[in-house]
């Protein structure tokens, strides 16, 4: 298949493109470049020995985009582009709705103009809102406690109504949590354009002595050490979830949660940084981060029944692999 992956230089993107290439698809990436670099197309070529073709595109931009749907016949679409750090959403929801909901529309839209039936987006656990966990794919959503989420649940909402008057037009909605790690040649990892807003990359530059401390947000919660609890996936396995699911997914919408089943907290993630990698991470305790909740995790038992997927790295391959990326790429 040829598959159009926007977003495909960003951390998800970039891993989903290797799974995608190495299991004899082509690749056509769209990127804007605001949150990821442009040499990833190199590492591409150096981890699996082909350049995907490039555009460098806005995705809410739809005459530039149409331009590509006009070059090229796609069989399916995987939508990564969109911003997507839960705190500075809360600080410019403006942004994350226009961007987020635009750009969804726009590629949908496409899609069903240039007859591309096949439509994987990518979504979060935050759709779940703060449920108990584990979070199953037929709980029904509440509202969510952050704009980002927000636009994830919008967006998924515009592509099932989408889907049910266009019996034709596939979609498969992937909720996924934590991902983290990198990949096993250190050649890729998540690498964000400025200061940090995910976990991970504050630890491994916190390791590195680029920054002084880790703000741990909140002590209080009610999980096993008062840190936040979360499902962490290794991106690898995240992407190759992304590739079951375009090659598996079958008509109408389609749902799935991408994650290990496992919590883990913050604080237990730090001591198996330290641990497996040797290194001291300084941190500190700071008020809790507007939107976060306390636990989330997956049941990942459907992608496992219908698509054959399920994760295959533990804690310890995640920090480990995300440390090696760092310590390669200075």
């Amino acid at each position: 298949m040829t598959i159009l992956v926007t977003g495909g230089l960003g951390f998800i993107g970039s891993h989903t493109a290797i799974e995608l290439i190495e299991s004899g698809h082509e690749v056509i990436i769209l990127d804007n470049l605001i949150n990821s670099k442009l040499e990833v197309l190199d590492k591409l070529f150096e981890i699996t020995g082909k350049r995907p073709i490039f555009y460098q595109i806005d995705v809410t931009q739809q005459a530039a985009l149409e331009e590509v749907f006009q070059s090229h016949r796609f069989d399916g679409a995987i939508h990564f582009a969109g911003l997507k750090a839960v705190g500075e959403s809360v600080a410019k929801p403006l942004e994350y709705y226009y961007n987020n909901l635009v750009s969804t529309m726009v590629l949908s839209k496409l899609c069903l103009k240039y007859g591309v039936n096949k439509f994987v987006f990518s979504s979060s656990a935050t759709v779940y809102g703060d449920q108990i966990s584990p979070m199953r794919e037929d709980m029904p959503l509440q509202r969510t406690t952050n704009p980002y989420g927000e636009t994830k649940a919008m967006s998924e909402r515009i592509l099932m109504d989408t889907a049910s008057v266009n019996p034709d037009f596939s979609v498969c909605l992937l909720r996924y949590f934590n991902p983290v790690g990198a990949h096993d040649s250190g050649l890729i990892g998540e690498d964000p354009n400025g200061i940090p807003n995910n976990l991970m990359p504050f630890v491994t530059k916190v390791a590195k002595k680029e920054l002084d401390t880790l703000s741990v947000f909140g002590d209080d919660y009610d999980t096993i050490d008062g840190s936040g609890v979360r499902d962490y996936i290794h991106v690898v396995d995240l992407a190759r979830g992304h590739l079951a699911a375009i090659e598996k997914m079958g008509p109408g919408v389609s749902i799935y949660n991408l994650g290990t089943g496992r919590g883990t907290s913050v604080l237990e993630l730090v001591e198996a940084f330290t641990r497996v990698n040797n290194v001291v991470v300084p941190y500190e305790v700071v008020a809790r981060r507007d939107g976060d909740i306390a636990t989330s995790y997956a049941d990942p038992t459907k992608a496992e029944e219908e698509l054959g997927w399920s994760a295959q790295k533990d804690i310890e391959d995640m920090v480990g692999d995300a440390w090696r990326f760092e310590q390669q790429n200075k």
